[in-house]
């Protein structure tokens, strides 16, 4: 089925368009009521995830709400590890949780991998499925994993942290075992994405959340070549890597195979331009906050955003949308984004 609105995918593969596409990471979620309306229903956002009509609805709600540009399909980087074979919880105002972490080469050994792992998620794929077959082509779906590194996080620290201190000390003292962790979730990435191309993704985004932790000689070593071999062997779509906090990095992802760069909110658009290189797509990067402003000030801060990045350009955050960001805002920012069609 052709694309309706295939100004993500255009712009992503570098295409001249009429102007830059827009969504938001976290869009489907606690800033929309349709969306607290079915949560209030379910046990858990765990249901949510892996009940395949759910998570398609709560997909195309921002779709329907927001007018974006694209869904991006309801799920969590978490999944990955629970395949594995590495359950986790997600306690409400707490966040996730695993009761049992990565300590040992035993456990390391334990853990299922590529494929075997991937097939064990088959209510995304489901998910996916049905997601497309709702949005009949009206705008484009991304399909997204969490980063090794940012996996490794959570498998190794056991939840959510400020400094994932466990997790680097794990990279300090078994750094031999923390690549085969790696080596692991890095395969399993590979056949997830893979996996949800063949279901009907558009698009995937690779999320290394906790890149910002890691020192750039670790970031170089822990991190980025498992970034690489991802983007390297999924090949038949366009890809975004987004690495918050990895300033540092930037030219080299400018030599990663992938289409697309998003940068947080603490990137000069400009710098991040001449240290990127002119054949990348940059994607992002106003602050979340921003939207708390009143209108006035959203319409004012976007369009100067766009303005600084100047063309190659998706718009978005510079992270996920936050859940107690009032509606208002966020469709300030959709429209202004969608109003420069009849400014350039």
């Amino acid at each position: 089925m052709s694309l309706q609105n295939d100004l993500l995918i255009r712009t992503a593969r570098g295409e001249e368009v009429q102007r830059p596409p827009v969504w938001l990471m976290r869009q489907a979620g606690r800033i929309l009521p349709q969306y607290r309306a079915i949560r209030a229903r379910l046990s858990g956002f765990k249901e949510l995830v892996s009940t395949p009509s759910l998570a398609a609805e709560v997909t195309i709600q921002p779709v329907d709400e927001l007018d974006v540009d694209a869904a991006i399909i309801f799920s969590d980087i978490l999944v990955i590890p629970e395949a594995m074979g590495l359950d986790y919880e997600l306690i409400e105002k707490v966040g996730p949780r695993f009761p049992e972490t990565i300590r040992s080469a035993a456990q390391v050994e334990e853990l299922i991998e590529g494929n075997d792992a991937a097939e064990r998620l088959t209510y995304v794929y489901d998910a996916v499925r049905l997601t497309k077959k709702e949005l009949a082509g009206r705008v484009p779906l991304i399909g997204f994993s969490g980063a090794p590194w940012t996996l490794l996080c959570y498998m190794v620290e056991g939840g959510g942290s400020k400094t994932f201190s466990k997790a680097k000390r794990f990279l300090y003292q078994e750094p031999v075992l923390a690549h085969q962790l790696l080596e692991k979730i890095t395969t399993s990435v590979i056949a997830y994405l893979k996996l949800k191309i063949q279901a009907g993704v558009d698009i995937v985004q690779i999320f290394d959340s906790w890149a910002g932790v890691l020192t750039p000689v670790q970031y170089q070593t822990f991190a980025l070549p498992y970034i690489r071999r991802i983007c390297e062997e999924v090949q038949s779509v366009p890809k975004i890597v987004f690495a918050k906090g990895a300033w540092h990095a930037l030219e080299e992802f400018a030599d990663v195979p992938c289409d697309v760069v998003g940068l947080d909110w603490t990137h000069d658009p400009t710098e991040a331009r001449e240290r990127v290189g002119p054949d990348k797509v940059l994607q992002g990067n106003l602050d979340p906050c921003q939207l708390y402003a009143n209108v006035e000030d959203i319409e004012r801060a976007v369009q100067e955003m766009l303005t600084s990045f100047a063309g190659r350009h998706i718009a978005n955050l510079g992270h996920g949308v936050y859940p107690d960001t009032p509606l208002e805002g966020v469709k300030a920012f959709v429209r202004t984004v969608k109003e420069m069609e009849l400014i350039l």
